[in-house]
């Protein structure tokens, strides 16, 4: 099956550029309600699949020792900016557990963020692991570690406890058979694990819905969710997509990308979520999909579709504020 071209991008009258995708929104009993491309094709989720990697954190009972509200819990979760509230929040969460940024393996790396990296440049040397896009996710593992009485050291590894008990909890989530056949290694350095689109979004509906799950892990992925819904800003950052997506409907829309053109979305209140993938890899594509493939879910012509259809189909402007072309969805995502 060829996947269909979900986002065009044009430059004055002739589309320049097309992006082909695939895409399902599944209930939490696993039925799919919508489908575009080849649903089936294992992708790897990469930081889209945060959430249920953070679930160890609550489980183990170290959210709760070291004291951590929905802030904590939210940036657990995060593939921030790098920005000082990020940096701080890392350096608290790991304080907590009495380790530094010395016990982090995810590596350093400068801010993605054109205006976070040039605030970067004028007050620091360089970057440590605290700021690394995935140093809360990080910290979320060596607090677990920590209280759980593992060894903190190589916790990246595939054969860690902590890696192990992850993979169990994402095959429980999305039904996929999980090990080194489907395992690579994504840029923070922990293992990533490519499973079915359609898994991955039939994962994230029991996280919102807790059919099928322990009454335990209902409550510890309810309790992620609702974390990062009430706080957007630290999922990612200022002017960032899971942020301002989350903020168009607080408490209703729960949102997170992954790198190379994944994104998954729930929407707790109606029992569904989604994930899509851009084909060849690009954010921009990613972004518009979930835009719109989410706004099917709200009243047409309410206030909520209308801001999310116009963030799915936005203007691009040269460096001069001239209307030069657009980015739009296709009728495949409406199909």
């Amino acid at each position: 099956m060829q996947n269909p071209v979900t986002v065009e991008v044009t430059r004055g009258n002739l589309v320049e550029s097309r992006h082909r995708g695939l895409g399902a929104v599944v209930d939490g009993d696993g039925k799919v309600l919508f489908s575009f491309g080849e649903a089936e094709a294992h992708v790897f989720p990469r930081s889209a699949s945060k959430a249920m990697q953070a679930l160890p954190l609550i489980e183990s009972g170290a959210a709760d020792a070291y004291g951590f509200g929905n802030k904590e819990l939210a940036f657990a979760c995060a593939s921030h900016s790098g920005e000082d509230a990020h940096v701080a929040m890392a350096a608290s969460m790991l304080g907590k557990a009495g380790r530094d940024d010395s016990a982090l393996e995810c590596g350093a790396h400068w801010s993605s963020e054109q205006a976070v990296l040039i605030h970067q440049a004028r007050t620091i040397e360089a970057p440590t692991a605290l700021h690394n896009n995935c140093s809360g996710k990080h910290s979320g593992f060596v607090c677990t570690c920590v209280h759980a009485g593992m060894d903190v050291k190589g916790y990246v590894d595939y054969d860690h406890p902590l890696q192990a008990e992850i993979r169990g909890t994402m095959e429980t989530l999305t039904g996929a058979i999980i090990g080194h056949q489907n395992c690579g290694t994504d840029g923070c350095s922990i293992p990533t694990y490519a499973v079915p689109l359609k898994g991955l979004a039939h994962g994230f509906a029991k996280m919102a819905t807790g059919n099928t799950l322990s009454a335990e892990r209902a409550k510890a992925s309810r309790r992620l969710m609702d974390a990062c819904m009430a706080e957007p800003f630290y999922v990612a950052g200022t002017n960032r997509a899971c942020t301002k997506l989350m903020e168009v409907a607080p408490g209703k829309i729960f949102a997170k990308t992954g790198a190379e053109g994944v994104f998954v979305a729930a929407l707790p209140d109606q029992g569904i979520a989604m994930a899509v993938k851009c084909e060849d890899g690009t954010t921009r594509a990613a972004e518009a999909m979930i835009f719109a493939l989410i706004a099917r879910y709200f009243e047409k012509g309410g206030e909520v579709h209308t801001k999310l259809m116009a963030m799915a189909n936005k203007p691009m402007k040269n460096w001069n504020g001239i209307h030069v072309g657009d980015v739009r969805v296709t009728d495949a995502l409406f199909a």
